[in-house]
């Protein structure tokens, strides 16, 4: 089959374009407001971009607190979602009204960075402490801008868990990072895909 994406018109039951481009890293993203709120949510839209530096990116749907908050403070978290943790990364993924915390909502550890002053996951097996390099709006083939925010950010510090080093190298086996593939599903590294679906507010 093909379509052309501005009919959107593939005839199936839901849009095939983010099961394709899958599986894509979690970047569960931790950040504290300049009033000091914390906030953890989860995005599907977030890789690497180069090891010189070393630059990792995300794409909000939207201006969320996470945007706002890096905006405030130039600051944040990256806490690697395994498969150990899966379903307190879904819970944090809720949709909650400004202020509210949900490290505590997912019932997670939340830890100040070293060297950034935004919490991560004290239950991942690794972290990445950043600081904004860019925000900018993609924009479309008229340059109008879309509703999304990308995030671009410079690792200045690592955290490992010993657990997951095998030979001065990380286990993938161990770690089991999760991975997000089309519709509601996940996998783990591995062969183990499953469904989680999105928590409704209230």
């Amino acid at each position: 089959m093909f379509y052309e994406t501005a009919e959107n018109a593939h005839g199936l039951r839901h849009d095939p374009f983010k099961a394709i481009v899958a599986p894509r890293p979690i970047g569960w993203i931790g950040t504290k407001s300049a009033g000091g709120r914390q906030n953890l949510s989860p995005y599907s839209f977030f890789n690497a971009v180069s090891d010189t530096p070393k630059l990792v990116m995300f794409s909000s749907s939207g201006h969320k607190d996470s945007v706002t908050n890096i905006e405030e403070t130039g600051v944040f978290t990256c806490s690697l979602a395994s498969r150990h943790l899966a379903e307190r990364m879904n819970a944090s993924s809720i949709t909650v009204p400004h202020g509210v915390d949900e490290f505590e909502i997912a019932g997670l550890t939340a830890v100040t960075g070293r060297l950034v002053d935004a919490p991560y996951v004290g239950e991942a097996y690794a972290a990445l402490e950043c600081r904004a390099t860019q925000i900018l709006r993609p924009v479309d083939l008229d340059g109008r801008e879309s509703n999304n925010w990308v995030v671009f950010g410079q690792v200045v510090g690592i955290h490992i868990g010993r657990e997951i080093l095998t030979d001065g190298m990380i286990d993938m086996a161990v770690a089991r990072p999760l991975g997000r593939m089309g519709y509601m599903d996940y996998c783990d590294g591995g062969s183990d895909v499953f469904a989680m679906t999105r928590p409704k507010a209230g």
